[in-house]
């Protein structure tokens, strides 16, 4: 296999799930990106990265590296994503990769323009019961869908004060539920059923805080095939996390209980089996001996479809692979849910 090589912008998820994901895909990590030297000496020092660097410009210059993936803040992503394209690098960015839907666009273009692989991170499109779902869907076995409920709620940030970096509740600074968890699922929703017609809905914070970014949301949507559907997120809820998953369709439903997919018709109830080619890879512990992060799975078969779309030498993926066309057709949603919140939930076009 062809050893890319790969900088990674981030100390934080850049270190913990990037870094593994794309060695066990096959690239080859020549360098991390972030802004304090300190931090990053010992960073790469840990994960066995030869070399560290506080500019972006700089880091490709000296490593001749192809490839360049973006965890730092969400207001960086943009930026940070215009120079790499700008030299030539392939990029896979966290989401939200743009803070609206004009800064997205001009992420799109210019990386079309430049003729490079670009993706978005959305690595939950692989979790097995996901994508079984999508599946189960896809082949018409609830016939046709026509309502959608996605309800979860976790304690991430109910204590005010859990340590979390400052961004997660600034506005400016690209923070909030609504980018950080809620970018996901509407990116599910679209992989699963297809675009979004028109949405109504209010931006929340349930924890004890007070003029911080939302830490929760609720909204009502219409796709474009009709589909009727909610969905409410907190995380900011206190209490065991407690999920919803279920779409109702003209001969049957399908649902996520507790990570197995459901399917329930005139035939009766039945859990559907995960075939081969949604199983995720056995992720190993770190070299610290810690247990790894449940998202490096997933993030592992992104990493592989990345792999696979820069050199040609894969086959299709499983799932549909993410790229920066999803990127902006997320933001676009993301504008229109905040333009609704902003007018007490008026019903607004996507």
């Amino acid at each position: 296999m062809t050893k890319i090589p790969a900088l990674v912008v981030g100390t934080g998820f850049g270190c913990r799930v990037h870094v593994p994901a794309l060695r066990a895909a096959g690239f080859e990590v020549v360098g991390l990106v972030g802004t304090r030297p300190d931090k990053l000496e010992r960073k790469a020092a840990d994960a066995g990265i030869p070399a560290f660097f506080t500019d972006l410009d700089e880091a490709i210059e000296k490593t001749g590296a192809q490839l360049v993936t973006i965890a730092s803040t969400p207001s960086t992503h943009a930026p940070l994503a215009m120079k790499a394209i700008a030299r030539g690098c392939h990029v896979l960015c966290e989401k939200p990769f743009a803070l609206d839907a004009a800064e997205g666009a001009a992420l799109l273009e210019a990386a079309e323009q430049a003729g490079v692989v670009h993706m978005v991170a959305h690595e939950f499109r692989w979790l097995p019961e996901r994508a079984l779902f999508g599946r189960a869907i896809a082949d018409s076995l609830i016939g046709e869908p026509r309502l959608l409920v996605m309800d979860q709620f976790i304690p991430f940030c109910a204590d005010p004060e859990a340590r979390l970096p400052g961004w997660w509740f600034d506005e400016a600074s690209g923070g909030g539920w609504l980018g950080a968890g809620g970018s996901h699922l509407l990116d599910q929703i679209r992989a699963w059923l297809g675009e979004f017609d028109s949405i109504s809905a209010r931006l929340l914070t349930v924890s004890d805080r007070t003029d911080v970014a939302d830490d929760s949301y609720s909204l009502r949507f219409r796709l474009a095939n009709g589909l009727e559907g909610s969905m409410q997120q907190s995380a900011g809820a206190w209490g065991p996390p407690a999920t919803l998953v279920r779409c109702a369709g003209s001969k049957g439903t399908v649902w996520i209980d507790a990570g197995k997919v459901m399917l329930a018709d005139k035939s009766g109830t039945r859990e559907l089996e995960v075939p081969e080619d949604l199983r995720l890879p056995v992720a190993e512990a770190s070299a610290s001996g810690r247990p790894p992060s449940f998202e490096l799975g997933p993030f592992t078969r992104l990493c592989e479809a990345l792999h696979g779309a820069i050199t040609g030498g894969a086959g299709q993926s499983a799932v549909a692979i993410p790229t920066f066309a999803d990127g902006l057709a997320s933001m676009k949603i993301m504008d229109a849910i905040r333009r609704s919140s902003q007018e007490g939930g008026a019903l607004k076009a996507v």
